[in-house]
């Protein structure tokens, strides 16, 4: 059997931004595929980056536990992993170096891994695991233990949703983008981090402790801009009765006050959440629980079936109030449906966010304008505002391409630079983040002087390399 050290690379102590919010959550997918290791007789240690001050925690772990194997796994349900930040790609980068450096193999695994595999590879990595990972990766772990000092072409001849280093450049076997695995993810091996480190962070900052679960992996609908390295258009959703099952069990171990729900949609299907409201009012397990949700599936079953499962509060990809915009990006969901949307939640007793996405290609004012005024008339409790992010593999990262500029990524959560010719500058979209945030929190009248000075300065704010107005 070998030893393994499991690990990812999302130091919350590198993001501003989310360390103010300090709202951390165990590495979920790391843990799960952590706990698959264990039970296939392994030897295995996890380092948590959550928490961590820096690369400098890893070094020290890895000389002490000196693994045979050193598995790069991003957690594949943190947004943030998603987004493939700069700073945890270069720390990403920093550990593979350190891992070569004591001998140990290195496999890696996770959103930007698969989007850009050279990084890794050309830090140290042996192989870049495509997609999930999973069904690679247990054909690649009794390979090691056979021969553990194999060479790259020996340890992965014949696999697919794998790529090496051949002669300098990536390799993708077999062609294969990624390969799915198991529906059934394992129960994450929750021993193995600090769950008491986390509950202080959150009862010292917001007086209760959260923990995360997930029912479900991926997402089947095609919005232009949503990269989809892991799962693909897959929904996999494990049984009701298994989801209700796993929350009593964390209520019993870790008695959280709350659980955050990281599926991009939870439930999508009204009678999966009534079975699930069902088996957790059954098993007396039930925790207050925050979701990702869209606004075409809150029918009024639905929102009364979340209430009785012991929802507290959905999030909405709104996105835009502008149709014109929700449609170029083939959101599939439109004003209306938002608006109804709020409404039914907010009768069955849920607080609602709004995500909201400035910036999309052919985005003008009056865009931004109907933004505000969906925000007026549905008075969310709360939103998150970002910009359009080009991500590779994404039909919004091909309409851009050719007006990238050196910036592929940012170097952190709260960035919210401008990577390809918007309409306006980022100081613009940042100054309307501020705004629409403070129309939440203080009322729609507080911050109309600044609404008008910024409309006012408009033209001010235009981006010298405009994109095109019409979005493809």
């Amino acid at each position: 059997m070998l030893s393994i050290l499991v690990c990812h690379s999302y130091f919350m102590s590198f993001d501003t931004k989310q360390r103010e919010r300090a709202k951390p959550y165990p590495p979920l997918a790391t843990l799960q595929v952590a706990a698959a290791l264990r039970g296939a007789g392994h030897d295995v240690s996890v380092f948590d980056a959550m928490l961590a001050d820096g690369v400098e925690q890893f070094e020290i772990l890895l000389h002490q536990r000196r693994p045979q194997l050193v598995l790069l796994y991003e957690d594949n349900y943190n947004f943030l992993s998603k987004m493939c930040l700069a700073r945890m790609r270069e720390a990403a980068c920093e550990m593979i170096g350190e891992a070569c450096g004591i001998g140990a193999r290195v496999l890696v695994s996770g959103s930007d891994a698969s989007d850009s595999p050279e990084p890794y590879l050309q830090a140290g990595a042996d192989v870049v695991l495509q997609g999930d990972g999973l069904a690679a990766l247990a054909e690649l772990i009794p390979r090691l233990d056979a021969n553990r000092h194999a060479d790259c072409d020996e340890l992965t001849a014949g696999l697919h949703g794998l790529t090496t280093l051949v002669h300098g450049a990536p390799a993708h076997l077999n062609g294969v983008a990624a390969v799915p695995g198991p529906q059934q993810p394992e129960l994450p091996a929750w021993d193995l981090v600090d769950i008491e480190r986390y509950r202080r962070v959150w009862l010292d900052s917001h007086g209760y402790f959260s923990l995360n679960m997930a029912a479900s992996r991926g997402c089947p609908f095609r919005c232009t801009w949503c990269a989809k390295p892991i799962w693909g258009n897959q929904y996999l959703q494990r049984t009701a009765e298994d989801v209700a099952g796993e929350m009593r069990r964390l209520k019993q171990l870790f008695h959280p006050d709350h659980i955050w729900f990281a599926d991009d949609i939870f439930g999508f299907r009204v009678d999966w959440v009534i079975s699930f409201a069902q088996a957790i009012r059954a098993s007396g397990g039930s925790i207050p629980f925050t979701i990702q949700t869209r606004a075409d599936l809150i029918g009024e079953r639905m929102a009364q079936a979340l209430a009785s499962a012991g929802c507290k509060e959905a999030w909405l990809g709104a996105e835009s109030g502008s149709q014109r915009i929700l449609d170029a990006m083939n959101k599939g969901t439109t004003v209306s449906e938002i608006l109804t949307a709020r409404e039914r939640l907010r009768a069955a007793g849920i607080r609602v966010g709004f995500f909201i996405q400035l910036g999309y290609l052919g985005e003008e004012l009056s865009d931004i304008l109907a933004t505000r005024e969906l925000i007026s008339a549905a008075r969310p409790d709360d939103i998150g505002v970002s910009v359009s992010y080009p991500l590779p593999g994404t039909k919004f990262y091909e309409l851009v391409r050719e007006q990238l500029r050196d910036k592929t990524h940012w170097q952190d959560s709260n960035d919210l630079a401008m990577m390809f010719h918007g309409a306006y500058t980022s100081e613009f979209y940042r100054e309307v983040r501020n705004l629409l945030h403070e129309q939440v929190s203080r009322g729609m009248n507080a911050d109309e002087s600044r609404w008008q000075q910024l409309v006012s300065r408009e033209r001010e704010y235009r981006s010298a390399d405009r994109a095109p107005t019409v979005a493809g």
